[in-house]
């Protein structure tokens, strides 16, 4: 348990609490947000009153007639709240709160919300304010709903209050709502996975509810024009070349912004992407992955935590599970590709279940090499690489410099994959470069390459086979110079659209059964990921084709 909690409770967090306390961790102890129609509704609802305004003497000081924006804490209490408006009546003072939405079906307002103005009339009595009740102004049907000051609503406030400190001082959030309502409409969904985690937990039978977005609405912004500029025009990125524009988007339609080689990108831009907790992967002109600039780390410090104990502890739980999906991933897509492959597909299927049960990290790499060598040497029966220059590929992979036109794409869509899953770990709050399976290593984002292990047939090989198969690719796209095979500014733009392409399928999940968008599931797995290190999930299970 924690020991260490901040001493007072916003009384916003016990309106949480009190409507999902899984929602309570996530947003006050994790420090974990997300934007949605939702919250930005309530952000504009919330416009005058954040402004401010008005003063505020305290009884003793003068009289109180309407005052924005007031903040008020409590250390005997424990509550701390910023109040949207106080307004003079009935001989006192009356606080009301902004709430988006409308009252219950009766008229009344929800448990939740008068917990939070409760809280708010405790701290305007303890500063000697004369108060009999509260209000709630509903945005969506106009109206003020007045809050009785009960005995009853008291004390289940200051319930609250002592239950959300309590739940604070854990390391892992509440078990998620089972089949509620209340999931669909939440911002967080995706990040709680609430009927996920159940099924997997095995606290319910049957398919969840996707309560995720099958894809997500921005798309990466991929700058390979050499000497481009990126910056920033009011809600627009820019990318121009000799002050002359290129091309604008939106920022609302931008996931991540990965540039190639010789781009660069204003100090404006950057901070304007930080704000907005979108990356930036540089990539070298060959198409290396190089670095990533980012924001200020994610604050969800006890998944780092519980991340870096089972890297000390060299725990195989979790790289098992990955290389057995690999091998059996791999397994898949030769059988779905091949023919006169069964005893390849037989022997990876051995392998598979060897992996799972691996006695020790050097057994699983032995494992994984041999199932590497026997995929690759079969890999090439899949390809109809006529006319590709450089060497035939033959099964043998080479890296620095690749060789042939093969090895050329399987880099180009490996660096590709760790960006994905780079992205996807700084998403959740991991560290991406403290690895279970790889070791870490100077500049390699191991948790990011342990994630793309199941991902590699699945995305990276498959993005090849469809580029060669179907002749979107040729020989005018590769430059061959003493015996190395690298893509033409031209090819990579086709690598791109493929890759994209391929991101943005929609299958459906083997474990959920719902619809989801290959760079959704991906997300999805790191989530998985977390959630077993945080001892909410009793495994992690790899996403695996069936």
């Amino acid at each position: 348990m924690l020991t260490e909690v901040p001493d007072l409770v916003p009384a916003r967090m016990l309106n949480e609490y009190a409507y999902c306390p899984r929602l309570f961790f996530l947003e006050w102890v994790d420090q974990l947000w997300a934007d949605s129609a939702d919250t930005a509704e309530g952000d504009w609802q919330h416009r005058r009153v954040d402004v401010g305004g008005g003063a505020a003497p305290l009884p003793a000081e003068g009289a109180l007639k309407q005052a924005r924006s007031v903040d008020l804490a409590s250390e005997s209490l424990g509550i701390t709240a910023t109040l949207d408006l106080v307004e003079a009546a009935d001989g006192g003072v009356v606080p009301v709160d902004t709430k988006k939405g409308h009252p219950a079906r009766d008229g009344a307002v929800w448990e939740a919300d008068a917990i939070q103005v409760c809280a708010q009339v405790l701290l305007l009595r303890e500063h000697g304010y004369t108060v009999k009740r509260g209000e709630i102004f509903y945005a969506e049907t106009r109206q003020r709903v007045p809050v009785e000051i009960t005995e009853s609503l008291v004390a289940r406030t200051l319930q609250v209050v002592a239950e959300a400190r309590a739940v604070a001082t854990r390391l892992a959030p509440p078990p998620p709502l089972e089949s509620s309502p209340k999931c669909g409409r939440c911002s967080l969904a995706g990040i709680c996975l609430p009927d996920e985690v159940n099924v997997l937990a095995g606290r319910e039978v049957g398919r969840p509810r996707r309560l995720i977005a099958a894809d997500p609405d921005a798309h990466p912004l991929y700058v390979t024009e050499q000497g481009a500029m990126v910056g920033i025009d009011g809600g627009q990125l820019v990318v121009s070349k000799y002050r002359e524009e290129l091309v604008s988007v939106r920022l609302i339609d931008v996931l991540h912004v990965a540039p190639f080689g010789n781009v660069q990108l204003t100090a404006q831009c950057l901070r304007t992407l930080f704000d907005r907790g979108i990356s930036v992967f540089h990539f070298t002109y060959g198409g290396w992955l190089s670095g990533v600039s980012t924001g200020m780390p994610s604050k969800n410090v006890m998944l780092r935590i519980r991340q870096a104990g089972a890297a000390a502890r060299r725990d195989l739980a979790v790289p098992r599970k990955m290389i057995q999906g690999k091998i059996r991933n791999g397994r898949v897509l030769l059988r779905r590709n091949g023919d006169s492959l069964d005893r390849v597909v037989a022997q990876l299927a051995g392998l598979a279940e060897l992996a799972e049960h691996a006695a020790d990290a050097a057994s699983l790499l032995g494992i994984e090499g041999t199932a590497a060598r026997l995929y690759f040497e079969a890999f090439p029966s899949l390809l109809r690489a006529e006319g590709l220059p450089g060497p035939a590929f033959t099964g043998l992979r080479n890296r620095r410099p690749p060789a042939d036109a093969v090895n050329c794409l399987l880099s180009f869509c490996y660096a590709l994959l760790a960006k994905e899953l780079l992205a996807a770990c700084l998403v959740v709050g991991f560290d991406p470069y403290l690895g279970l399976f790889h070791r870490p290593r100077f500049g390699r984002p191991a948790l990011a390459l342990d994630l793309a292990e199941e991902f590699r047939p699945l995305l990276a090989d498959s993005c090849v086979l469809t580029l060669i198969n179907n002749r979107e690719i040729s020989a005018s796209d590769f430059v061959v110079r003493a015996g190395a095979v690298s893509l033409t500014e031209d090819g990579r733009r086709t690598v791109l659209r493929a890759w994209e392409r391929r991101m943005t399928t929609t299958v459906r999940h083997p474990v959920f059964g719902y619809s989801v968008s290959y760079r959704r599931a991906v997300e999805l797995q790191a989530r998985i990921l977390a959630a077993y290190l945080t001892g909410e999930l009793p495994a992690y299970e790899p996403l695996v084709t069936r």
